[in-house]
């Protein structure tokens, strides 16, 4: 009744089939601690995954634009009493991207707004460094500052910010959820401490090229989606799993070809 409630349908077969399959493949097992995943080789790659993109979530430097936000509506001629509503308007946007990328997500695909999403930060971090160190020789260049600021929340809140929320759900089953959003909940709170702290002193050593860390985070972020992160959109958790396994047990033998764990029983190096 409450799954008809929250779909707004009766049609729930496919879903309940689902969900009962996931829970006799965890029949008889319990709920797992953080350092239990740690230890367990059959979700290295899920670890591996939610750890990159929780880090990347705040390394990226989304949160850091805001230090910037002030002095560039200031240089754009913005009056000073109007500023503070202005940057109040960057934050709604990465909140209505947010709220649009849990919309489109089911259609989209995860991987796609995962990989816009840094791709699009990569290249507006080099215009906006670019832009700064412009700002005072050309008059539009404060301008184009402002424009970067938007763009880089507003790529932020369509991709990364709607999609890793999820992804623990996805990949993870109902036994280590729970330690899997306590490990992305931790990493998310240690380096947002990290980037407010080091950010002025990067801002003192860098100027106006103080992005130049988040350009690498976000295009290694990038290439991580692009060869490891499978695409889970439209998959149920076991064919999911079943990606993840081949890749945690994969194992090359002296042939060159890769097995799976059973063949890697009898054949391995």
């Amino acid at each position: 009744a409450a799954l008809q409630q929250l779909r707004g349908t009766s049609d729930l077969s496919a879903e309940l089939e689902e969900m009962l399959a996931e829970q006799a493949a965890v029949k008889g097992q319990r709920a797992k601690n953080p350092w239990e995943l740690f230890q367990n080789a059959a979700v290295r790659w899920q670890l591996v995954s939610i750890i990159v993109l929780s880090s990347a979530m705040q390394l990226c430097g989304n949160d850091s634009m805001y230090s910037y936000a002030a002095y560039v509506f200031e240089e754009a001629g913005i009056p000073q009493d109007k500023i503070p509503y202005v940057v109040i308007g960057t934050g709604s946007c990465e909140l209505i991207t947010s709220v649009t990328c849990n919309m489109i997500i089911d259609y989209a695909g995860r991987r796609p707004l995962l990989l816009g999403g840094y791709i699009f930060m990569a290249g507006w971090a080099v215009v906006f460094m670019v832009a700064l160190s412009q700002q005072t020789q050309i008059s539009w260049m404060p301008y184009l500052s402002m424009a970067c600021i938007f763009a880089y929340i507003l790529s932020f809140g369509i991709g990364p910010a709607g999609v890793t929320g999820v992804l623990p759900t996805e990949v993870f089953d109902q036994m280590s959820r729970p330690a899997a959003y306590m490990i992305c909940g931790s990493l998310l709170w240690f380096n947002l401490f990290l980037v407010g702290t080091a950010f002025p002193f990067i801002v003192k050593s860098l100027a106006h090229f103080c992005y130049i860390p988040f350009l690498v985070v976000c295009v290694c972020t990038a290439l991580y989606v692009w060869f490891f992160l499978p695409e889970t959109k439209g998959k149920s958790f076991l064919e999911i799993s079943e990606e993840f396994r081949k890749r945690n047990f994969k194992t090359k033998t002296r042939a060159g070809f890769y097995k799976g764990p059973e063949e890697v029983k009898t054949t391995t190096l």
